[in-house]
């Protein structure tokens, strides 16, 4: 007991600071797209980075990252996923910052724009992601890499379409994530297939003379199917 005590005491000492940062993907005009801000302390102030926080001390890391992501956008129904743990003692030059990260998953008319612009936030396409501090690219590669995964095994869009949409809207969002072209015949087989959508009587008459039905996703819990929805999408 007393060996265990000192053990803590030890640990005690040791001075590290934890933080969460949220990777925020957002879909518009047929383009996944990051919102990122300026960062407002040093070191690298007025630079491009995520939007993150620290971890107090009576809050979980899920806690941490929806507080922030609510200050941030106004939001409090949002998907959010951990991601990964950033740990290296020197990639943070302010100090050891360990760093958990999430994705998070927003309609993007459905955020406050008032609360982005005051803080400086600005939504970027994935191509046009400018220079980020410290590790923040790798943070935004895993992410991008845990989004495809899940895309894989889930069908994506519940919470970054709007209510009502096409299957159109639907593959060009896959191809947004994959950032290649699904075959539009496959593709609306295979979706329909998987029976969570459910069609409207509405059609959206911009895409033809004659028409596409509007679907929406069915009031239901999002689950992992067991073999890929699309299996040449990714190399898994």
């Amino acid at each position: 007991m007393e060996n265990q005590q000192q053990l803590y005491s030890q640990y005690q000492k040791i001075k590290r600071f934890v933080s969460v940062d949220c990777v925020i993907f957002g879909y518009e005009q047929d383009q996944l797209k990051l919102l990122l801000f300026k960062r407002i302390i040093p070191p690298a102030q007025g630079e491009w980075s995520l939007i993150g926080g620290w971890l107090q001390e009576d809050e979980s890391a899920e806690t941490a990252a929806m507080r922030v992501l609510q200050y941030i956008t106004g939001l409090t129904d949002i998907y959010l996923e951990q991601v990964h743990v950033f740990s290296k003692p020197d990639r943070d030059p302010g100090g050891n910052v360990l760093t958990i990260v999430f994705n998070a998953l927003i309609r993007i008319e459905k955020h406050s724009n008032q609360l982005i612009e005051k803080f400086g936030a600005q939504w970027f396409s994935l191509n046009e992601v400018p220079q980020l501090i410290f590790d923040h690219d790798e943070m935004i590669r895993i992410a991008f890499e845990k989004l495809r995964l899940k895309a894989t095994y889930n069908l994506i869009g519940r919470q970054l379409l709007p209510e009502k949409f096409t299957i159109t809207q639907l593959r060009n969002l896959y191809n947004a994530i994959f950032q290649k072209q699904f075959d539009p015949g496959n593709f609306r087989k295979k979706v329909l297939s998987l029976k969570m959508l459910e069609q409207l009587e509405e059609k959206d008459m911009s895409e033809s003379k004659k028409g596409a039905f509007y679907y929406k996703f069915k009031d239901v819990e999002e689950s992992y199917v067991v073999e890929p929805i699309f299996r040449n999408a990714i190399k898994l």
